[in-house]
């Protein structure tokens, strides 16, 4: 099987969310946003591992991140996984590999954003996710998702030239990741964690995280690359459906509403979800 395959395979297994939309990607970016998308889900993978320490996290998470700023590579990052072999999942063990999928021009761009996101990973990891202001709540979204549009709109750059708005792409980002907070927050609470800043109830996160997706409208609606536009309507328009689901008093979108949603957006029929 052909690697570039295996890591197709492995984004179907880590996210049906972007599976689709990173597989209608012409060649080139595709290789170039799985890559991405994989490396970063291999460092979320150790942020929310339930069986690892915080001082294993810690450590790994900033192990990595120095690894990537000097372009370190396969055997490096094996290396630094190699005590935690028996737990780490796959998709976090073979991170070297997917770094190695984007095309060599990109590669940089890859690292230097997945190494911030693993250092401020590790600095949240370390204050055991203490969030008590919407800043609080700020900072951590940038790390964990505002850096993802950020990485995005310099891949965007890089295919086609692309230019879009910074800011409104953190905003894509943040906007993703409240929806998900607010979907996994009996989860989170269960293991101890609360991303709901001090007095926060739920209306506050609703709010929060449409002002985001208003951002999130927004930075989707100034794209002109076709390619581009497609690959963000996707994930975008199943947030505002999981979080209209969400305040209706459902645990989550239903399988064929997801369906429903990305047959409309794309015009094709898929079994992915």
């Amino acid at each position: 099987m052909e690697f570039n395959q295996e890591a197709m395979d492995m984004l179907r297994a880590t996210s049906r969310t972007f599976f689709i939309p990173i597989n209608r990607l012409p060649a080139g970016l595709k290789e170039a946003v799985a890559s991405s998308y994989l490396c970063m889900r291999a460092i979320d993978e150790i942020e929310d591992h339930p069986r690892l320490s915080s001082e294993a996290k810690v450590d790994l998470l900033r192990s990595v991140g120095a690894i990537l700023e000097k372009s370190g590579g396969d055997m490096e990052l094996r290396t630094a996984f190699d005590s935690h072999q028996s737990v780490l999942p796959e998709v976090t063990l073979r991170m070297g590999e997917w770094a190695g999928l984007a095309p060599p021009s990109v590669q940089s761009i890859v690292y230097e954003k997945t190494a911030t996101m693993a250092k401020g990973m590790a600095d949240w990891v370390s204050k055991g996710w203490n969030i008590h202001t919407e800043e609080d709540l700020d900072q951590y979204t940038f790390y964990v998702a505002g850096l993802v549009g950020l990485l995005l709109n310099d891949l965007w750059e890089w295919y086609d030239g692309t230019k879009a708005d910074r800011q409104l792409a953190v905003g894509y980002g943040r906007g993703l990741q409240a929806v998900n907070i607010v979907r996994n927050r009996k989860e989170d609470l269960a293991r101890g964690v609360d991303f709901f800043p001090d007095g926060w109830e739920w209306e506050e996160m609703f709010s929060y995280a449409r002002r985001n997706l208003a951002m999130a409208d927004d930075y989707t609606n100034r794209i002109e690359s076709k390619p581009i536009l497609d690959f963000c309507k996707i994930p975008l328009t199943l947030a505002h459906g999981t979080l209209r689901a969400l305040e209706a008093g459902k645990t989550k979108l239903s399988r064929d509403a997801v369906k429903r949603l990305v047959r409309k957006i794309t015009g094709e029929y898929s079994e992915s979800y």
